[in-house]
């Protein structure tokens, strides 16, 4: 058996692929025997294909949400590896339909112009159609006014906003900002930026037997010196849902203000703004069928408002003179420069898709999904499931384990003999991870586009795959 760098080196040659493999550094490289008999060959050349397939629905079964709109993701309509595409990385990112792609195109072919600053025809058009995706983000989310909005390049971005303006310009030594042990990095980086910058200290909630948020503990980190708690929705690891309206309800009764990471949650459930009270909630457009490169901060008018700019330049000034500049009013303070235009057009066009389908649809289909998913996957030998357990209400995800392989080492083949994208790794969670004892899983995420075929597809692969290694042994 070959171990750590070693192993790891011959690997990715015999892959003929770079792999960023992450390999636990108190552990042996469990790609096990399969190294010494060339991956690459046995991966690619030494086992006959055996795509998972399954019979159609039923004739008489009404179609499944999947089966009405995988016709608008031209993108899964494709062969991987010699098999039919089975995409279970949507927790990373979604895929696009026509409506959007259309939409794209549509803005680069025929008004293509910058916005805000000029008065002919293309730059006018494009000024409204930008203009008027703000106002569908404010309405998809209920916002009191579009001037709550403001566009970003991501989520994580969105955070680093709020902590680089209202952080350091609120938070002083001694206060408190309260997180968890399952946040994203995004969610945990810039606060530890704010808190080395303002001498504030951070406090970490941890997690139930269940894996789920402890909110009895949560609530006793509450001091005078509580100034925000920022808390992500929906995990991207453990699938759980927190229950955020009353963590902001409690919050609020101690003074404190909350930030919402929305990213697993706005794309797959209704999310209303003023009915949880948030103070901040910040979304990506990638997640929910939008366009790379955009992302969405929530901000009640009057805290944009008391807030400073996050970066200087045009669009986001009011006069500027030689030794001092005024500022616009949010949310063209906080957009600095061109924006991504046609992304945020794009991300108009997501939420006009994402409506019509309805988002209370969605959620009833995934929710549907995601028991399937579980009760499926939990049935196979070997699997551990992160998060809350059958009968909790969780996302349509599975983070996961199989005893005796390597994340990354059942992704590999999952992908390469079956067409199955699973993401692996520590899923920008690594607290989390340690927090559980393990140093990386898989993850299976669905979206409404998914199937109980595929589904089934995936299980089959996996016990396909798990038979492979444990016939190495």
């Amino acid at each position: 058996m070959l171990t750590g760098r070693d192993s790891r080196r011959f690997a990715n040659r015999a892959l003929g692929t770079r792999f960023n493999l992450i390999r636990p550094l108190n552990q042996p490289y469990q790609i096990m025997a399969c190294a010494s008999l060339g991956l690459g060959f046995i991966a690619l050349h030494g086992r006959p294909r055996a795509c998972a397939s399954s019979a159609p629905a039923a004739a008489a079964a009404p179609p499944a949400l999947g089966d009405v709109t995988r016709p608008h993701f031209p993108i899964l309509d494709q062969t991987v590896n010699g098999c039919k595409l089975v995409y279970l990385d949507n927790a990373a990112t979604s895929q696009k339909p026509v409506a959007v792609l259309d939409k794209l195109q549509d803005y680069y072919s025929v008004y293509n112009s910058n916005v805000h600053r000029g008065i002919h025809a293309l730059s006018a058009k494009a000024t409204e159609a930008y203009e008027v995706a703000r106002q569908k983000v404010a309405n998809f989310i209920n916002a009191e006014t579009y001037r709550e909005i403001v566009f970003t390049r991501n989520a994580t971005e969105a955070i680093n906003l709020v902590a680089f303006t209202w952080g350091l310009s609120t938070l002083r030594e001694g206060d408190e900002v309260i997180l968890s042990v399952a946040e994203h990095h995004s969610n945990i980086v810039p606060w530890q930026i704010a808190a080395q910058k303002t001498g504030a200290s951070l406090k970490y909630v941890t997690l139930t037997e269940d894996e789920t948020l402890n909110v009895e503990e949560l609530k006793g980190l509450f001091t005078k010196k509580t100034k925000l708690v920022s808390l992500h929705h929906v995990s991207n690891t453990l699938g759980s849902i927190n229950p955020m309206q009353d963590i902001i309800r409690y919050a609020h009764d101690h003074g404190a203000k909350v930030l919402v990471d929305a990213c697993q949650s706005v794309p797959h459930m209704t999310v209303d703004v003023r009915g949880l009270d948030a103070d901040f909630l910040v979304f990506s457009s990638h997640k929910m069928c939008g366009p790379t490169g955009i992302g969405v901060l929530y901000g009640k008018h009057d805290m944009l408002m008391a807030m400073p700019p996050f970066l200087g330049g045009g669009e986001m000034i009011s006069d500027v003179f030689l030794n001092h500049s005024t500022y616009a009013d949010p949310p063209l303070r906080f957009e600095a420069g061109t924006p991504a235009i046609a992304e945020a057009i794009g991300l108009g066009a997501a939420i006009d898709y994402l409506s019509n389908l309805g988002m209370d649809n969605i959620h009833a289909y995934e929710v549907e999904l995601s028991k399937y998913l579980y009760s499926k996957l939990s049935s196979v030998s070997g699997v551990r499931i992160y998060g809350p357990k059958s009968g909790s209400e969780r996302a349509a995800l599975c983070a996961f384990n199989v005893e005796g392989i390597h994340p990354t080492d059942l992704s590999t083949f999952l992908d390469q003999q079956h067409g199955v994208a699973v993401r692996s790794g520590h899923h920008c969670t690594q607290p989390l991870h340690r927090h559980l004892g393990i140093n990386a899983s898989a993850r299976a995420s669905l979206y409404f586009y998914n199937t109980k075929r595929e589904v089934d597809a995936f299980i089959d692969a996996l016990n396909d795959t798990i038979g492979f290694f444990s016939s190495l042994h």
